[in-house]
């Protein structure tokens, strides 16, 4: 049956139940908090080879780099893949963050269940130089990387903090030692940033998921090994990587075709859906092409290779796929704006600070009212404020089915101005069904030609048969038994039953025009009696219910619906006019792919909606790819959003979800920054001429009260319905 998905589940049944959050795949430059680039350790170790040659290395993984030489991608190149697992380093990190805020008064004040003992400040301190190197490295990695790109942001914002409350605090404490003086120490500031820090990037990596990766899933559409056919024709297997450009290749009934090439001998039928995506499976015969990677039907086929490798239907969409993932991403990342401005400001303060009190006083005020700024400057609450409505809308989008692997793509989706639309399986069910039965004689009833089309077509594994034997089995209409059937080569079936001789043919086989209205884009077969045309039959793929609201709403929101589809004129006209929207038919993957570039290239924000194999370019390549659930393992590695309903208007809760998120995520960095922005010119003492500077105790008390305010922010995101 020629069903996208129940194909699917024939070569991607080892992977096809993972659930959408295992194979989520990032590759824009995801880069709030630089989190979603940070890979688990076992997928880095895999080996980050640039494969041109799919077929070859079918047995490895081949991540190729996720750099995307971005300029606001501040990672940096091959940066992103060391800074280790946040939850191990969290959760590592915690009992000593721990045992150093119980045994360090905060600020010089002693909170409930503080306590120290006798040279407690100096196990403190080695415990926090252990923190400092393990659970600081990520940050600072991060923050080089920053400084690399000339762009310091958050990693670099986090690190000063953190690296002048650990020095400063280490003076301190050698300093009561060697002078008896007592010097107040940040010791509780530097856990307690440290391990929010941590937590919130932890949250952020949960939330967004682990990368799946598109060229690995493409590979796997190619089986491993190949049946050659030897000259004395017996059959060696042989691994695809070997096969080379003359070989026959023997294909049996359900495999998939091991490489492009052209069918010597048999007949059969090919699904081409994941990769052409029509949604019915063609009939091949001798002298036809097949790609690598389609499914054969139910006969075997002799194949001569004619593409390996580079040149195959599925390296060059790999290629493609490639190219998609090395364009910079166009999300303009607020988050690392406000963290770069903080970043500046409390340098440049600390600086004045520096000056002016060593003017006005001496060099030990100097160097407390600095250290104060630069600590203060840290924004525990920035830390959180946008990891905590990433989670949030996670956990939202998942109970709607929408699984989002790319926080940009929230962002990016709120400014969109065109959709790109794939037709069969997004728009349309991508089953072959009955849409009408028409009768042409009025001897027979609807039901009688119904039961006799089911019977005629009784033993046929042919995708029409299929489909009118289920319309009939859901109507509860049972099927004339027939005495004798036989096939039509390349028409239909002929049989007989009563005594009378019964064909269903293709209205082409039949040749004349009937008076009946074709549902555009339906195929019509007809039924004949003793020769006499009493019956037709309409089978197509029909829209999906939420479709044409889906057009409504996308219009509503200014966003402009385009179809793009694999699918021949008719087809796509059909359903077009229907939707009232604009069409492109015909597209294979690398026109999908140059709309997709073409539209972007007029500045055009693009989200694509899609499938099947010949997508996956364009969703990796567009601002936003949307994949529909039921789609290729492929659509889904290279998408940003997954649709695991497969319900188009499952795209509405996107947008509304896009929208809510982002303004929660504004409203949280308003917050969080804020108050930084106000509290570091107090720290650096611009109001001590009046008497009032603002103690570090009181600053870090603040501080908390932003960050809770952060949260139960982060908690209010609801959608309507």
């Amino acid at each position: 049956m020629d069903k996208k998905n129940i194909d699917e589940h024939q070569h991607h049944d080892h992977h096809h139940h993972h659930n959408g959050h295992e194979h989520m795949h990032h590759h824009k430059s995801m880069d709030e908090e630089h989190v979603g680039h940070i890979y688990h350790e076992e997928q880095v170790e895999e080996g980050m080879q640039e494969d041109s040659n799919p077929s070859e290395t079918h047995d490895h993984h081949h991540h190729t780099e996720h750099n995307h030489g971005d300029h606001h991608d501040h990672m940096g190149h091959g940066g992103h893949h060391h800074h280790g697992n946040f939850k191990e380093i969290f959760l590592k990190s915690l009992p000593l963050g721990i045992v150093i805020l119980i045994l360090s008064p905060l600020m010089g004040i002693t909170l409930p269940l503080q306590f120290t003992f006798p040279y407690s400040d100096i196990l403190v301190a080695i415990l926090a130089t252990v923190l400092f190197v393990y659970g600081g490295k990520p940050f600072y990695q991060g923050a080089v990387d920053e400084f690399k790109q000339r762009a310091p942001g958050m990693m670099a914002l986090i690190t000063l903090g953190v690296t002048v409350s650990y020095l400063y605090s280490v003076y301190a404490v050698a300093a009561r030692y060697l002078t008896n003086e007592h010097v107040m120490d940040f010791f509780f500031e530097f856990a307690s940033l440290i391990l929010i820090m941590l937590l919130g990037h932890w949250i952020e990596m949960k939330a967004v998921g682990e990368a799946g990766d598109a060229q690995q899933s493409l590979a796997e559409l190619l089986p491993k090994d190949a049946h050659v056919v030897l000259e004395d024709d017996s059959i060696e297997t042989r691994s695809v990587s070997e096969l080379k450009v003359g070989d026959i290749v023997r294909v049996q009934a359900g495999e998939n075709i091991p490489a492009d090439g052209v069918i010597k001998s048999g007949e059969s039928r090919v699904n081409e859906a994941l990769l052409t995506g029509e949604s019915k499976s063609v009939e091949k015969g001798e002298g036809e092409q097949v790609i690598g990677g389609s499914t054969n039907g139910d006969s075997i086929l002799y194949v001569e290779v004619k593409e390996t490798g580079d040149k195959s239907f599925i390296s060059q969409v790999q290629t493609l796929i490639r190219q998609a993932q090395d364009q910079p991403s166009r999300a303009e990342n607020i988050a690392q704006k406000v963290a770069g401005w903080l970043f500046y400001i409390a340098v440049a303060v600390a600086g004045v600070a520096f000056v002016v009190w060593l003017l006005a006083a001496d060099i030990e005020n100097a160097v407390i009212f600095t250290v104060t700024t630069l600590v203060i400057a840290c924004p525990h609450a920035l830390g959180l404020a946008i990891p905590l409505v990433v989670a949030r809308s996670t956990s939202l989008g998942a109970s709607r089915g929408l699984l989002v692997k790319d926080r940009e793509a929230l962002e990016l989706a709120i400014n969109a101005d065109v959709m790109v639309l794939d037709k069969t399986g997004t728009l349309t069910t991508g089953d072959f069904k009955v849409l009408e039965v028409e009768a042409l004689d009025e001897s027979y009833s609807q039901s009688e030609l119904i039961a006799l089309m089911a019977g005629i077509e009784g033993g046929s594994s042919h995708p029409i048969a299929q489909s009118i034997r289920a319309y009939a089995d859901r109507k509860g209409i049972k099927p004339v038994l027939f005495d004798s059937i036989d096939v039509i080569s390349g028409a239909g079936v002929n049989g007989t039953a009563n005594d009378k001789q019964y064909k269903l043919i293709s209205q082409k086989a039949y040749g004349k025009d009937l008076p009946v209205n074709t549902p555009a884009g339906a195929t019509l077969s007809v039924l004949l009696e003793n020769d006499q045309a009493i019956g037709t039959v309409a089978l197509g793929d029909e829209l999906k219910k939420t479709s044409s609201e889906l057009i409504k709403v996308l219009k509503a929101n200014g966003i402009r619906p385009l179809m793009a589809t694999g699918d021949n004129e008719t087809a796509a006209k059909a359903v077009a006019t229907e939707l009232g929207i604009d069409y492109k038919a015909n597209q294979s993957p690398e026109d999908k792919y140059n709309l997709v570039e073409s539209l972007k290239n007029q500045g055009k924000t693009v989200i694509m909606v899609g499938d099947g194999v010949n997508d996956a370019p364009s969703l990796a390549l567009a601002d936003v790819g949307v994949a529909v659930g039921a789609g290729t393992q492929v659509a889904l590695d290279s998408a940003d959003v997954i649709l695991t309903q497969s319900d188009p208007g499952d795209i509405e809760s996107f947008i509304e979800l896009a929208q809510k998120t982002t303004s929660k995520m504004k409203q949280n960095l308003l917050w969080g920054a804020g108050y930084n922005f106000v509290a570091i010119p107090l720290a650096a003492g611009i109001l001590a001429p009046i008497g009032f500077t603002l103690s570090p105790a009181v600053g870090a008390i603040l501080m908390s009260l932003s960050t809770v305010i952060v949260a139960i922010n982060a908690m209010t995101l609801r959608l309507k319905n």
